[in-house]
């Protein structure tokens, strides 16, 4: 299973990259392995707020549908608009390509609740 060591991590498998005060998220490689074929991603408008994990969309799949929690609060800035188009992108590039929102982080701070790479690791094994 795919996990960089350069992101963190949450118990409901959103993987989060934060530069500055932006968070990019998405799902880890084995959130979507689960999912199976993403075949539809929902996302929110530029410009919501989110709070700490709230629901801020759903990826479905040929197997089921799962929400998306936000690990931080914050404003959405970015939306991957590609997904609309190319959901496929989250089974084939979870950690790049099918990044999911850019969101500004109200409360930074909040980061240091995430777990890191070993920690996600490890919880997968629990």
């Amino acid at each position: 299973m795919n996990v960089p060591a350069d992101l963190k991590y949450t118990k409901s498998h959103e993987w989060v990259k934060i530069e500055g005060d932006v968070a990019t998220i998405g799902i880890t490689d084995h959130a979507q392995s689960e999912l199976g074929d993403v075949v539809f991603v929902d996302l929110p408008e530029a410009g919501r707020a989110v709070a700490l994990d709230e629901t801020f969309g759903t990826v479905e799949s040929v197997k089921t549908v799962s929400d998306l929690y936000a690990p931080l609060a914050g404003e959405v800035m970015e939306v991957n608009g590609d997904l609309a188009t190319d959901s496929e992108l989250v089974n084939s590039d979870p950690y790049a390509g099918g990044w999911m929102v850019k969101i500004k982080m109200s409360d930074p701070g909040q980061a240091d609740a995430l777990m890191s790479a070993d920690a996600y690791s490890a919880s997968l094994d629990d």
